[in-house]
């Protein structure tokens, strides 16, 4: 790790700090000291806001962490953590099971706190797998794109069949759809944290050949690169990091298709400083925009997911315009 790159992670360390203590600082009840001594407040802080606030870093950074995958991976700078059809998948299994549990007070509770853990993340794989199977493995990177889109599309009108069927689901769902914090507790921050655990690691041991890859397929064989090992280790982690935050969080836009370019924006950045840096940035992101959630419209709280796709989509158009790409029509 040079020096560039170690400045910017203390730099993105320091802010997470902040922003932790914000966190913590900060609910529908308004501003609440860290110092206080009533022993209710400290049960709030403990049971509620600490795992919430740790709970959105560890998510913004494992959906960092698959987008600066799939970017690298499929060479497109606009690859975000969804490609693999992910998403469609987490949202159909949540909703079988809310459309044969049913809904009811008891029900929903279990939804909220063991659905999205369970049924979006077999969900999230499953659709993973039957993308791989369609693209008939991992050595042709556009039959993957291709297979990712169509299985995002059949599934996701398989959701939506359901939530026509049962306008109770699409009512329950409506959290999972605009992405949530709310619900995130210590279950939640343990799947997320072992997700990144398992993720990081994997992903940092093959940016070595995401650099050799970046110049082309014929280039990295050349220099030894095993590709279909390398493409199956780096959609592993991808779907892994994808899966576990969309379970816990629903899905939250944005955070994993800017954060990878917010650090190119810095610099030029091998692939070991990307993944590194990358899932910094995308948890200050996310807990950035979780404590905004919680505070603009106090007491009451907007979806995270709603402020993160309008902060993304502003910085997306920003970028375009920075650098003369066309909006429509002929420049």
């Amino acid at each position: 790790m040079n020096v560039g790159t170690r400045g910017r992670a203390a730099l993105l360390l320091a802010a997470t700090a902040g922003l932790f203590a914000l966190g913590l600082s900060i609910g529908s009840t308004g501003w609440s000291p860290l110092t206080a001594a009533d022993d209710s407040l400290r049960q709030l802080l403990w049971d509620i806001r600490a795992p919430r606030t740790l709970g959105a870093w560890l998510a913004g950074a494992l959906l960092a962490l698959a987008g600066a995958i799939g970017q690298g991976l499929f060479r497109n700078p606009l690859a975000d953590p969804y490609l693999l059809g992910s998403s469609a998948g987490a949202s159909l299994g949540l909703a079988v099971m809310l459309f044969f549990v049913g809904i009811s007070p008891a029900s929903t509770m279990l939804a909220l706190r063991v659905g999205m853990t369970g049924s979006a993340f077999i969900g999230s794989v499953a659709a993973v797998l039957l993308t791989l199977t369609l693209a008939r493995g991992v050595e042709q990177t556009l039959r993957l794109l291709l297979a990712g889109v169509i299985v995002g599309v059949v599934l996701g009108s398989g959701t939506a069949l359901l939530t026509l069927i049962n306008l109770d689901v699409m009512r329950t769902m409506q959290s999972f759809m605009l992405g949530s914090t709310g619900f995130l507790g210590w279950t939640s921050v343990l799947v997320l944290f072992a997700a990144l655990a398992l993720a990081g690691p994997m992903a940092l041991g093959c940016s070595r050949g995401l650099d050799a890859l970046s110049l082309g397929e014929a280039t990295a064989r050349t220099l030894g690169v095993r590709l279909t090992l390398l493409r199956l280790l780096l959609i592993a982690a991808m779907s892994l990091s994808t899966a576990a935050a969309v379970a816990q969080c629903g899905l939250v836009a944005f955070v994993g298709l800017v954060a990878p370019h917010l650090v190119r924006s810095w610099g030029s950045v091998t692939h070991g400083a990307l993944l590194l840096l990358a899932p910094l940035t995308g948890g200050t992101l996310l807990l950035a925009a979780d404590i905004a959630a919680r505070w603009v419209i106090a007491p009451q709280e907007l979806p995270v997911g709603t402020i993160t796709a309008l902060l993304g989509g502003s910085y997306l158009l920003w970028l375009m315009h920075r650098r003369g790409l066309p909006l429509g029509g002929r420049r």
